[in-house]
């Protein structure tokens, strides 16, 4: 996809106008549109119409758009646009101000994404949108800013909407390797030989039923002058696929969906890579432990214990609390790495789709409450909302064991936050703990963010990290 900046209207396939004021003039409209066009706009300007009006004429797509109040409102008109539209068109200019046409585009361009791979008659169904001209003088931070993190969400929508039977751990390090070498990425995987001499139990044992081997991935992305001194570590749960285990899930609404359960490790490798693209001045680290978790050969059992990298025992409640062991083992692996903050993002329970829904996720941790403002801020910004939960240190006493140091599975309420009391143990440096159990995967076409994969937490992360000082 082309983004051009201070661009001027020439016959592009569709114009969009983002009206700003009332009383247009002749002199403020492209001389190269047509005339009745120019007094249609007039017109709708003075008018109490409604927000997004649309024209046809020889061929060419026309759409004027009132004053809104939210950058969320452009980007949901930017939505209307792109489902409005025929496939075919190949050209877009939009004009309007900087902040404006940045979220209509915004809205527009993740409108545009299509997962085809599967789809028989792909070739028929593909939006061939390729060019987006803005007449607005974006500077090349924004342009690159807006095109690094749409690619980074459709990236991560991808990886989500990809069945086991293709992406298996080992598939899904190879896809991250391939994108950070393209990006100047550093990237490390860890093979099963390498995590074992590593003695990372909780990744081992969810690993046991499964024919495919284990990763776990390390990226990191450092300018040469970042703003942290220590880097900031992102942590991802990277379950490609989750039946429960032993514990086995009902299939349908809940198995069925599970190629989600990766959705953590997408969105934290996605921020790293839109960080990249973007040149940030932010140390970053992403680990992301994979696997999936199946009931076969010598799956691990309820009444199990296990020992963890860093030595904690735990017995083993229920086999479906599987993606707090994987992200044990690496948080604990974080700890090497002398970090500012770790932040990890999990789609973990379903405690957190049952208090919040799907229209944010969980937000929780012992960092200071400036960054979970800030985090929560940023959730806004980008309609990427987060909500911060209580973290008090009495939901631990629920994952405590008899017979070993802890249980990985915890009382019947508040289970969001006793699962992030859980992985909280493990990391001595401040922590945030996500669970996006309810945004990371729609069943339904949801406006913009589309149907299975939204990408979920990649915007949200970069307005904070872009900020961070």
């Amino acid at each position: 996809m082309k983004l051009n900046s201070s661009s001027s209207y020439n016959n592009q396939d569709a114009f969009v106008l983002l009206l700003s004021k009332k009383g247009l003039s002749s002199e403020e409209l492209p001389k190269t549109l047509p005339k009745h066009i120019q007094e249609e706009i007039k017109s709708y300007n003075v008018s109490d119409s409604k927000s997004l009006e649309y024209r046809t004429y020889k061929e060419k797509h026309y759409f004027f758009v009132k004053l809104q109040k939210t950058n969320e409102e452009y980007r949901l008109l930017g939505n209307k646009v792109r489902t409005t539209l025929p496939k075919t068109i190949a050209s877009v200019f939009i004009s309007g101000s900087k902040e404006n046409t940045f979220s209509f585009g915004e809205g527009l361009l993740l409108s545009n994404y299509q997962f085809l791979k599967y789809r028989k008659e792909s070739d028929k169904e593909k939006y061939l949108l390729e060019q987006v001209d803005f007449s607005a003088n974006l500077n090349q931070d924004k342009i690159t800013e807006l095109k690094a993190s749409v690619d980074a969400v459709n990236w991560a929508r991808d990886m989500v909407n990809e069945p086991v039977s293709y992406l298996t751990a080992e598939q899904f390090a190879i896809e991250m390797e391939l994108k950070a070498k393209t990006l100047g990425i550093q990237a490390k995987v860890l093979q099963k030989s390498q995590i074992e001499a590593l003695k990372m139990g909780g990744l081992l044992a969810v690993n046991k039923g499964s024919i495919d081997p284990p990763t776990f991935t390390i990226l990191e992305y450092k300018p040469k002058k970042p703003v942290n001194k220590k880097p900031i570590v992102l942590v991802g749960k990277g379950v490609v696929y989750d039946t429960g285990g032993l514990s086995l899930k009902p299939t349908p609404g809940s198995m069925d969906s599970m190629k989600c359960d990766m959705a953590g490790a997408a969105m934290m490798a996605g921020t790293i890579f839109a960080a990249a693209e973007m040149k940030l001045d932010v140390h970053l680290i992403v680990l992301i432990p994979a696997t999936d978790n199946r009931p076969g050969l010598n799956a691990y059992a309820p009444g199990d214990i296990i020992t963890m990298f860093e030595g904690t025992t735990v017995e083993v409640l229920n086999t479906d609390a599987e993606g707090r062991l994987i992200l044990a083992d690496a948080l604990a692996y974080s700890n090497k790495l002398n970090p500012e903050l770790v932040i990890d993002a999990a789609t973990l329970t379903g405690a957190a789709v049952r208090a919040i829904g799907q229209k944010a996720s969980c937000v929780m941790g012992n960092a200071n409450q400036k960054i979970l403002d800030k985090l929560c801020e940023a959730g806004m910004e980008t309609d990427e909302r987060a909500v911060l939960l209580p973290f008090w240190d009495d939901y631990f006493e629920e994952m405590k064991s008899k017979i070993a140091d802890l249980n990985n599975l915890g009382g019947g309420m508040a289970g969001m936050i006793t699962a992030g009391k859980f992985l909280e143990y493990f990391v001595k440096a401040p922590y945030v703990h996500f669970d996006i159990a309810g945004p990371a995967y729609l069943e339904k076409p949801q406006n913009y963010r589309g149907h299975g994969g939204t990408g979920y937490g990649i915007r949200l992360l970069i307005h904070f990290l872009k900020n961070w000082n």
